[in-house]
């Protein structure tokens, strides 16, 4: 494919706001962030891509959402467009989010706003031309209720396939093709033949995991990882040098992509901890995991302990694991500990170990299985995916000053959105 020479940037899972918990923890993701734009700006960028989760949620606090506003807009007034889709944290069908926000004050624009549809529906994909490259830009938003591939497959590409120009689209979901081998038994993802064929570039998110491969009839395929991540395994994976974490920069010379991964994490803050106390009495086991901890401990340092093994009895609740995360010294910003993988021993001395991962997955089959026969949105997959987004609507933490119950309505009204969705409602004449 002939075409101009151009530089852009590929940004995904920034998840700003993530960690609500651990303040100093957050404060590094979001200066993360802040620095990947930085570095799109440094590098002479043309446009930026950012493929879903720019935040956490779709309505995040205003103080982790005006930094990023700013440094956008000083990206934009140094002349680099933004193009923007929704990804499954920061897309809610029934409400405004920041985003919607942003892009009206004309920070970026939406490559995807196609607006929802019942599954199955034909629908002709949109797309927009970044006029000084003359890139073709189109992309389908991640989705919470698992209909991305439904939407994936119904989709009319012609137009934009036919538009002469550099092809890219965007999209937030899974590809069977190139999950990791941990997530594949877990995420369904779709088929990468059900992307649009005919593109140069397939900038993807939504799996905290950096890949490149192809899209159905060739073209780079590239997913950049999450740009800090939101849980110890994301931090593992990057410590281990099997993803990276910050962004993408695609250098296009006569038509032809290729990639380069900058890294913008503080990965020297940044110490995580693998502590084994199978065997150990509860008692014993803190004293091993609280040595580790004072150990790891120096100014500035972001501290993860990854604790696992089985106990040799009791409840790992009675060791006071939970206290160790909030002793912190003056020389420690922040101890994070993962106590999922340990295994509880029974009175009669029978143990059972369950991931996080299985418990989840057989408590939302379970509640699906479960549900009334009326409630029609909890049953099947689909009915599964939207469990899973009622769980993180119920359990957003309410906003520093909002009242008891404004945060019950608000949780509610959600709630109630998510069971009755617009395209299910039959139309009344008293509505």
């Amino acid at each position: 494919m002939a075409g101009r020479s151009f530089r852009f940037a590929h940004l995904a899972d920034a998840h700003v706001g993530a960690w609500p918990r651990e303040p100093a923890v957050r404060g590094a993701l979001r200066t993360s962030v802040l620095r990947a734009l930085e570095v799109v700006e440094e590098r002479g960028c043309e446009f930026l891509l950012v493929s879903g989760d720019l935040f956490h949620t779709p309505v995040p606090e205003p103080a982790e959402v005006a930094p990023v506003a700013a440094r956008l807009r000083r990206l934009v007034a140094a002349g680099c467009r933004v193009y923007v889709i929704y990804g499954s944290h920061d897309y809610v069908a029934h409400r405004v989010s920041w985003l919607d926000v942003l892009a009206e004050s004309g920070l970026f624009l939406r490559a995807a706003p196609e607006p929802v549809r019942a599954e199955g529906d034909r629908w002709s994909l949109r797309f927009t031309v970044d006029g000084p490259t003359g890139a073709v830009i189109a992309g389908i938003s991640g989705r919470s209720h698992g209909l991305d591939a439904a939407y994936f497959r119904s989709v009319d590409s012609e137009a934009f396939r036919a538009q002469p120009g550099f092809h890219i689209f965007q999209f937030h979901a899974a590809i069977r093709e190139y999950l990791p081998p941990p997530l594949r038994e877990h995420i369904e993802g779709i088929s990468r033949e059900d992307l649009p064929p005919g593109c140069a570039y397939y900038a993807g998110g939504h799996i905290h995991f950096t890949y490149e491969g192809s899209g159905p009839d060739g073209g780079l395929l590239v997913n950049p990882g999450a740009v800090f991540g939101t849980s110890i395994t994301d931090l593992e994976h990057a410590a281990r040098r099997e993803t990276h974490q910050g962004v993408a920069i695609v250098s296009v010379t006569q038509g032809e992509p290729s990639v380069e991964f900058v890294d913008t994490a503080p990965t020297e803050r940044i110490t995580i901890l693998d502590v084994d106390v199978d065997g150990k009495a509860p008692s014993e086991a803190r004293a091993l995991v609280s040595d580790r901890l004072a150990a790891a401990r120096r100014p500035g340092a972001l501290v993860f302990s990854r604790v696992h093994g089985k106990l040799a009895e009791g409840d790992p609740a009675a060791g006071g694991f939970g206290a160790l995360a909030h002793a912190k010294e003056e020389s420690s910003e922040s101890v994070t500990l993962d106590l999922s993988d340990l295994v509880l021993t029974a009175a009669g001395g029978s143990a059972e170990r369950r991931s996080e991962a299985e418990l989840e997955l057989e408590m939302v089959r379970r509640l699906s299985t479960e549900a009334p026969a009326e409630l029609v949105e909890l049953h099947g997959s689909a009915g599964e995916e939207r469990i899973r987004q009622l769980l993180r609507e119920l359990g957003w933490p309410r906003s520093e000053g909002q009242a008891a119950l404004d945060y019950r309505q608000e949780r509610t009204d959600a709630a109630l959105a998510l069971l009755r969705p617009p395209r299910a409602r039959p139309v009344t004449p008293e509505a």
